[in-house]
Parts: C-alpha cells; structure tokens; sequence
C-alpha cells in the first residue's frame, strides 16, 4: 500500500510537471507572436494582393480603368483603417481619363519588401511608354 501511494505522488508530480512546462511553452511562444507582429498576418497580405493579380499583365484600357477605380477604393479604405496606399505609376491619386478603352496596356506590380504587400502599379502602354495618370487640373 506504502508503494502505491508513493506511485501516485511521483505521477502528479510528473503530471505537474509536464503541466508546467507546456505552460511555459505556450507563454514563450505567444510571446514570439506579439514581437514578431508586422502589422498584416500572411493571410491579410494575401488577400490584399489577390484584388490586383487579375491585373497583371497586358489588359485592355476597360480593365486598367477598373484597376485604377479599385486602386482608389482600396486607398479611401485603407486611409480609414490602416494606412496601406497603393501608387499607380509612383502616384497616390490616379486618374482615368488618358487611358482609352481599346488600347492594351501591360500592368507590372511591385510589392514591399518588408511586407510583401502591393505598393505599386506600373501602367504602360503596350509600346513600353508610361501613361500619365496624374490630374493636371490642380
């Protein structure tokens, strides 16, 4: 009888054990998270990405007015929330109006390296030439 109760305190011990190491592993870990936290998990970068990969390419002028109309909407969010701007040819407020519907444009992406998120859009013509998307009214 003596060696069975004996038993059964070596086992909660170990069981205790166990329970506190396991502890420690999932604080060090949670810890890991919170300094490792770039502000985007991959899943967010992924779908922030995802909304301009159906551009990239060469596009007709129909689809390069989509893509600046959704540029702008994902600006005006994303002012709101947390500061992401995407640049169409290095600026922050592209516009349609030089871009002709029956033309073919080729779209390139250029992504942050930090990251890994969509900063820029290159529009050019299917000559090479970049278009000019900036409003000369202001």
């Amino acid at each position: 009888m003596e060696n069975a109760s004996k038993a059964l305190i070596i086992a909660g011990a170990i069981l205790l054990a166990i329970l506190l190491i396991s502890l420690g592993i999932m604080i060090y870990n949670q810890a890991q998270d919170t300094v490792s936290d770039s502000g985007m998990d991959q899943a967010a970068v992924t779908a922030f990405n995802n909304q301009f990969l159906k551009y990239e390419g060469d596009i007709k002028g129909t689809m390069a007015k989509s893509m600046i109309q959704e540029v702008l909407a994902t600006n005006a969010e994303s002012a709101n929330n947390d500061n992401i701007q995407v640049t169409v040819n290095s600026e922050d407020s592209p516009i349609t109006s030089n871009i002709t519907n029956t033309n073919t444009y080729n779209v390139e992406l250029e992504y942050d390296t930090a990251s890994g998120r969509v900063k820029n859009i290159l529009l050019t013509t299917s000559s090479g030439a970049s278009v000019d998307v900036t409003d000369e009214t202001t």
